[in-house]
């Protein structure tokens, strides 16, 4: 659990539920990702031994820098929590203050936080202190939102108290709570931030692509920035986005390539995890890098015959004679990513 380097020649992998898991971590890091988030864990749910989390806390040494994201409200729950994971090795924390998403604002986490700024703050002082209790030093970072109801902008003055607890970095979603993910991402209020703290700003939201990437940072000034859904559909894009940010030629994503980095996560999903859990979720999201080619539809039921990993390996290995198709074709929906 190495120390890492803010900078915006090392563009991070979001905490996205349902996907930042080991597998795709170690698969974005193959194409230039830095830091790179855990999917989100409950606090609550580590504090009772939920069977569940330990999946999502897996690592490896390779796993690095690995930010492990955490969720919750109970101040009660998180001290224990913290002490045990930072004895556990790990020392890269992250406070969702941000996720919009039904279920987790039940429980009054996420960007439901940004409705008490005095709790918000009050548990990353939690994860500060107890963060710095690693005895190479522990970081720890928060994720929000601009504020929960469209038009109650708290973002600039959370930002300078988390500040001043000691936080090491801020990552800003430039969307309100409610607004969920329609409408358009305000990259202007991403300037605003990095002119009112000094620690590192990091920036997420409508980054589908490395030119969006890239013009976000030349357009904000921001030290960083972290790519959501649009790793989801090209893991290479933190490639593209090094190269485009040092002048370099970008990889052509045709047939091969993409069946590169299909056949790449089938091995290293069925390496770190290898169950049936794991193999039904890798087959529902090959079809989803295939975007752009022809003959998707056809894919997608050759993978759902598929029982063994080999057959798997070989279903996928089809991407490598599909041909592109129509440049404008959309993106398949996304539900119920929490970022």
């Amino acid at each position: 659990m190495t120390r890492f380097s803010i900078t915006p020649d090392s563009p991070w992998l979001a905490p996205l539920a349902g996907y930042s898991d080991l597998p795709f971590r170690m698969l974005v890091r193959k194409y230039g990702c830095g830091p790179a988030c855990s999917e989100m864990v409950s606090v609550k749910g580590m504090a009772f031994k939920n069977s569940g989390t330990r999946r999502l806390i897996a690592t490896c040494p390779e796993d690095t820098p690995m930010v492990l994201q955490l969720f919750g409200s109970e101040a009660e729950y998180f001290p224990p929590v913290m002490e045990k994971l930072v004895g556990m090795g790990y020392r890269n924390f992250d406070l969702n203050a941000g996720c919009p998403v039904r279920k987790v604002l039940k429980s009054g986490s996420g960007v439901q936080l940004m409705q008490d700024l005095d709790k918000l703050v009050n548990l990353a002082s939690i994860m500060v202190a107890k963060a710095a209790e690693h005895p190479e030093g522990g970081r720890v970072g928060v994720k929000f939102r601009l504020g929960f109801n469209k038009g109650e902008e708290v973002f600039l003055d959370l930002a300078r108290r988390l500040e001043d607890i000691g936080v090491d970095w801020i990552t800003l979603h430039p969307r309100y709570g409610r607004q969920m993910f329609a409408g358009q991402a305000n990259w202007s209020k991403l300037a605003e931030l990095k002119q009112a703290v000094s620690i590192p700003v990091i920036g997420s939201g409508d980054l589908f692509s490395a030119e969006d990437g890239v013009r976000c940072i030349e357009e904000t000034g921001i030290d960083s920035i972290m790519f959501a859904r649009g790793a989801l559909f090209d893991p290479s894009i933190f490639a593209r986005y090094i190269a485009l940010r040092q002048g370099d030629p970008m990889p052509v994503r045709d047939g091969a390539f993409l069946a590169d980095i299909v056949c790449e996560h089938i091995r290293l999903t069925r390496l770190f995890e290898g169950d049936g859990r794991s193999f039904r979720k890798i087959r529902s999201i090959i079809p989803r890098y295939a975007k752009g080619l022809r003959g998707i539809r056809a894919l997608r039921a050759s993978l759902l015959q598929c029982e063994t990993w080999e057959d798997l390996e070989r279903a996928a290995d089809v991407i490598r004679d599909l041909e592109p198709a129509d440049p404008d074709t959309p993106w398949p929906p996304v539900d119920e990513i929490c970022q």
